[in-house]
């Protein structure tokens, strides 16, 4: 009886402490927004600012928003994007940076909930671009974007190896055999990115990630939540 007493009094306790230490399928640590939440009270750096409001004439093209993508289906309910404060406010000096000579930033994506990142791995044809999620995704901290520059008078992306997202071998960001205009573009995006922070991927020409993404966490966080 009094085992039966105290099994009944502790599964209340046992059940929070469960689910505030939610692991998923790979046995991963991944912040629910009550954590979240939580993680910002004891550090500004940890919240997700929406780029669109800090960055001034910042363009968003959201592919996972639409069926434009390699899913061929809707991921995400908004077309919107964040970022750990951090990267926003580099983000936000890039563009300042850029407008001096006439550019600007396109965002395809940034952070991106876990939950996207687990049916990415699920239904891509080449798991060499998209992230494993037994690691998580540095989308998954808030620490990664994906974008490309514009012209700001016709506001047109500059060209550039690929589209985004593509799977073949011109996506890598040091893929030769292009036409010099191509080449020069790409070195420009790269190397205004690396100044403030960022390092491109060997894979993705248009995929940064930023420096000291260790120290955030991953995140399974809906935009609506946000």
């Amino acid at each position: 009886m009094k085992k039966l007493f105290l099994l009944l009094f502790l599964a209340p306790f046992c059940a929070v402490f469960a689910q505030e230490n939610k692991l998923n399928p790979y046995g991963l640590k991944v912040c629910s927004y009550a954590d979240y939440l939580d993680s910002c009270k004891k550090n500004s750096d940890n919240k997700l600012l929406e780029i669109k409001k800090y960055v001034p004439g910042i363009v968003l093209d959201i592919k996972y928003a639409t069926a434009d993508n390699f899913m061929n289906r809707v991921m995400y309910k908004q077309a919107r994007a964040f970022a750990r404060r951090p990267v926003v406010i580099q983000l936000k000096k890039i563009q300042a940076e850029l407008k001096k000579a006439g550019y600007g930033l396109k965002i395809f994506d940034a952070y991106r909930p876990y939950q996207v990142t687990l049916a990415f791995y699920e239904g891509a044809s080449d798991k060499n671009f998209v992230a494993n999620p037994k690691k998580g995704s540095k989308h998954n901290r808030g620490c990664a974007v994906d974008l490309t520059l514009i012209d700001l008078k016709t506001r047109k992306a500059l060209a550039m190896p690929t589209p985004y997202d593509s799977f073949a071998p011109e996506a890598s960001s040091t893929y030769a055999d292009l036409p010099p205009e191509i080449l020069k573009n790409r070195e420009y995006l790269i190397n205004i990115m690396h100044r403030h922070g960022f390092r491109v991927i060997p894979n993705e020409w248009w995929h940064f990630d930023f420096m000291g993404w260790q120290n955030y966490d991953l995140m399974d966080i809906p935009f609506e939540q946000l």
